[in-house]
């Protein structure tokens, strides 16, 4: 029974993330014509990494949008933008980065290819975790504000120059189904292709590498983890720090001694794997012992 109850909550959020990509990224006409959805909804921004040039996408990246408000020369914040972050921050976390996030499940998808040896994490894993916080300062705040051309209008930086998810699902699209686009790609789409090669290869050998190590949009939804609806919570009676929800964590985190790490995109594994049942969410309707 355990052992089928296991499967059913990975099937379950496998089928969560094919799903809500399918809702986010259903204009199949975009990338049938290689033309990019410009309807109405495209003014509302979606949880995820979700590229507004994506053929299919139907809404707006938030970080994208952040850029964007943050670059014009007409306007240098959005509280649509940053009130969106906090909303979903404050209910979800990184819950959006473990069922909602399409990238997370093209990494999951990729990790999942036989590999001779899995890697926990790469070397270093201390210090590349404080890449991504570089890249939110510095690509997606400092440089669109401050970085600006003759009138005054800063780039999408971090689209620009580093998102591996917008070269998947929007660059590589669009260029294949027009050939006036292939006439024109120079040395920045070899550039952004050799950043998603690299992030595409080692999503096979260790778990969601852009995830830990480049997304600026998981470093926002992280500060909330602590403070969110959704939280986990260890039961002290019951855990006996034997560390399965670690061995079971495919980002090593040490769940038992400190649940919502900015880090844990909310996958569930840890819950499914602790012996003693030590672990719920805040949504899970159970109370730890001892909390009125």
């Amino acid at each position: 029974m355990g052992k089928r109850m296991k499967k059913a909550g990975k099937r379950l959020r496998l089928w969560v993330q094919v799903c809500f990509t399918a809702l986010t990224n259903g204009y199949a006409a975009g990338f049938l014509k290689g033309k990019i959805y410009t309807g109405s909804t495209k003014a509302i921004c979606v949880p995820g990494l979700n590229c507004y040039s994506c053929p299919g996408a139907l809404g707006a990246c938030p970080i994208g949008s952040l850029q964007a408000v943050l670059g014009s020369r007409n306007y240098q914040i959005s509280f649509y933008v940053l009130g969106f972050l906090m909303m979903v921050g404050a209910v979800f976390g990184r819950f959006v980065c473990g069922w909602l996030c399409p990238f997370g499940l093209i990494q999951d998808l990729l990790h999942k290819i036989p590999f001779p040896r899995k890697l926990k994490k790469l070397p270093g894993d201390r210090w590349l975790r404080w890449l991504k916080v570089a890249l939110l300062v510095v690509f997606v705040l400092l440089l669109p504000l401050f970085v600006v051309d003759i009138i005054g209008q800063g780039q999408p930086w971090f689209c620009k120059y580093i998102c591996p998810s917008g070269t998947l699902t929007a660059g590589l699209p669009l260029v294949v189904a027009n050939s006036g686009l292939q006439a024109a790609v120079g040395w920045l789409f070899a550039w952004k292709g050799m950043i998603l090669a690299v992030v595409v290869l080692l999503s096979i050998v260790v778990y969601r590498p852009f995830c830990r190590y480049l997304c600026p949009l998981g470093v926002i939804y992280g500060l909330f983890n602590p403070i969110a609806f959704y939280r986990l919570q260890v039961d002290e009676q019951k855990c006996t720090a034997c560390g399965a929800c670690q061995r079971a964590c495919k980002l090593d985190l040490p769940v038992w001694r400190k649940p919502n790490s900015p880090e844990c995109i909310r996958c569930g594994d840890c819950r499914r794997a602790c012996p003693h049942g030590a672990i719920c969410s805040t949504m899970s309707g159970k109370k730890r012992e001892g909390q009125g």
